[in-house]
């Protein structure tokens, strides 16, 4: 499934308020990247218990991700269990290649705003997921546009948790961004400083080093961010959060997005005025292959962001 697609190939297997259906199981593995989730699916016949997954290592940032989702800010208690159960969600459904996204919220009671009264509930869904700004978008990269929507202003509601509410802004600078033909936004914040995409954290590359904007309470506190800029300095790139007025985008030398879904993502284009080249500069595809190459396993992960999933065999065996 690629991103020009209208609808989620959705599992049929979900964890559903403590309920999840158990499938035959078909093939074990480890999956590999981030909350999008690239699994090396082993070779083995239906309902052989695979104990090893070889290559196949793990979920990227499984254990940070629950902390900057913001479960805490928003009020809602952790559970030490939801990881283990986005794993076996993994596994269950017999997935070669998915992106799995957690849901909890407050389900049917009390009427007001607050939400006390009614149970917490949560969702885990999976499915397969093409590259998120389209096929080719991480060999060539895409063109963007600045939105005229902006970020909402800190102390607003909690920008670094991932409340779906705050996603109202995100998708309307996303469908004007579509319906002017671009693929993706950049969103300025209400100081008229550079903030993030739609759904995705911005660099820029000029004279080798990278700029990123701070996180000012603006935008999210990423994953694949934070994955950059340690990767950055293990390879000795200069990197630096500063603020970034507009006019430096059309003025850098190489620009890209990081996200869990759009990955590390070039950016060739702002407002129809090519960047650099006007393709996926060199420094953007170091880093991107670099990220690739150790989310997938052919890197060592010597920052332990990876999580192993159970074979399938063994994660259906309950």
């Amino acid at each position: 499934m690629t991103a020009a697609a209208t609808s989620a190939d959705v599992t049929e297997d979900a964890f559903l308020g403590g309920r999840l259906a158990v499938r035959q199981p078909r093939s074990g593995y480890r999956v590999r990247s981030g909350d999008r989730l690239l699994a090396a699916a082993l070779r083995a016949a239906p309902g052989d218990k695979v104990i090893d997954a070889g290559a196949g290592v793990g979920v990227v940032g499984l254990a940070a991700a629950r902390r900057i989702a913001g479960i805490e800010v928003l009020l809602v208690e952790q559970d030490d269990g939801l990881a283990d159960l986005a794993r076996g969600n993994i596994a269950r459904n017999g997935l070669e290649q998915c992106y799995i996204r957690p849901m909890v919220l407050r389900g049917y009671g009390a009427p007001g705003m607050s939400g006390v009264g009614s149970p917490i509930e949560v969702f885990i869904c999976a499915w397969p997921w093409g590259p998120y700004l389209g096929e080719g978008a991480l060999e060539r990269g895409v063109d963007v546009c600045v939105s005229s929507w902006h970020r909402p202003a800190p102390n607003t509601f909690p920008s670094a948790a991932k409340g779906a509410g705050h996603y109202n802004n995100a998708q309307l600078i996303k469908f004007e961004a579509m319906a002017n033909g671009y693929v993706e936004a950049i969103a300025l914040g209400p100081d008229g400083l550079v903030s993030e995409g739609s759904g995705q954290n911005l660099f820029l590359v000029r004279d080798g080093a990278l700029i990123t904007p701070p996180l000012d309470g603006t935008n999210l506190t990423g994953i694949t961010r934070d994955a950059v800029l340690r990767i950055a300095a293990d390879l000795g790139i200069a990197a630096r959060e500063q603020p970034v007025p507009r006019e430096s985008l059309y003025t850098a030398d190489e620009l890209f997005f990081t996200g869990t879904a759009s990955e590390v993502t070039p950016i060739r284009s702002v407002d129809r005025i090519p960047i650099g080249g006007g393709r996926a500069g060199p420094l953007t595809l170091r880093l991107q292959q670099h990220f690739l190459a150790l989310a997938t396993g052919r890197l060592p992960d010597a920052h332990g962001w990876l999580t192993p999933v159970p074979a399938l065999a063994m994660a259906s065996a309950d």
